[in-house]
């Protein structure tokens, strides 16, 4: 038996508990050595702790280098930070990696999607520098710079080569912002000049946006800053079948958060009938970085066997099943 790693565990807000009690379930069947330490981050927790991501909860993640997370809220136009950006700067978690690919037996208007999103995670507006010059004018600065660039662009070309992916695609809008996106272009250039045997393309975000639509599959891997990054991802999400579907992470050198993207769903939350499938996958990716690579395989193909044999489904995807139902069928097609 490897040795015991441990993960920290945030059931985050919403139906994120559900959905992760459903995917802790699946993980103690597969017997892989892990354990859980959970820690509390999200709106929800604001009262207890003052704050919506404790200090405790970024040193656990930090000592143990990897964690699980639910989806957390963020208040719009107001209130604390979010705490999935907080996380994200706190821990240097520089690469956001959203692979997106076709569910067997969920219809959409796409087939064989097959996409991998790689967005930088710590810069671009998101470094929330904004402030008021005068009242009624607002100024947000968008932060691009060589170091991080370089850093996301090594990334996807490493995970393009490691992972048998062909072609990288970069996400731009430097004919209008020539001098940000013009250097992150400059250091995808660079990068993509190590890496000979993949094909390496530029393509304007409002045009990629399109051309997904019409055809998703002429795409492999698509490199973004943060913004364009967030807004692609959703869209990709879409193709398949939506945010329930789909896993992600967040990546730095030592660190590594695994957590649904979708959102809360405050609307559903105690009903027992979340589709917790994202977090399911995102698991996956886990096990995967974690080097348990047979667990991951077994795992992922427990969920498509489940999804080939379209007997149970949650609500979202049309079914009646509720989420212990879905999360036993997993636990039987292990």
């Amino acid at each position: 038996m490897a040795n015991t790693r441990t993960v920290t565990i945030i059931n985050g807000d919403g139906i994120g508990p559900e959905v992760m009690a459903a995917t802790v379930r699946v993980l103690e069947a597969l017997k892989v050595p892990l354990e859980f330490e959970y820690k509390d981050a999200g709106t929800e927790v604001v009262a207890k702790f003052g704050t919506n991501l404790p200090h405790e909860t970024v040193e656990a993640v930090l000592r143990n280098g990897v964690a699980l997370k639910g989806p957390t809220g963020t208040v719009v136009g107001g209130g604390l930070p979010s705490a999935n950006v907080g996380l994200r700067k706190r821990l240097d978690l520089y690469s956001s990696l959203r692979p997106v690919k076709s569910v067997p037996n969920v219809k959409t208007r796409y087939e064989n999607v097959d996409l991998i999103v790689v967005r930088e995670n710590t810069e671009d507006l998101y470094a929330g520098l904004e402030h008021i010059i005068v009242p009624g004018v607002v100024e947000s600065l968008k932060i691009i710079t060589e170091k991080a660039s370089t850093r996301i662009a090594r990334f996807a070309f490493d995970y393009a080569k490691k992972n048998g992916r062909k072609k990288v695609s970069a996400v731009h809008k430097a004919n209008i912002m020539k001098l940000s996106d013009g250097l992150f272009l400059d250091c995808c250039r660079k990068v993509g000049r190590e890496f000979p045997e993949i094909t390496y393309e530029e393509v304007i975000v409002d045009n990629l946006c399109m051309q997904l639509v019409k055809d998703p599959t002429r795409f492999d891997v698509l490199v973004t800053e943060n913004l364009y990054g967030d807004i692609v991802s959703d869209l990709c999400a879409g193709l398949v079948g939506g945010l329930g579907l789909v896993p992600g992470a967040n990546i730095g050198e030592r660190t590594a958060v695994f957590e649904a993207v979708h959102g809360t769903a405050p609307d559903i939350a105690g009903k027992g009938i979340a589709n917790p499938t994202a977090l399911m996958m995102s698991a996956v990716m886990m096990l995967d970085w974690l080097d348990m690579r047979e667990a991951a395989r077994r795992m992922e193909g427990a969920i498509q066997k489940v999804y080939g044999n379209g007997q149970v489904r949650t609500g979202d995807l049309g079914g009646g099943s509720t989420t212990r139902e879905f999360t036993d069928a997993i636990i039987a097609a292990l």
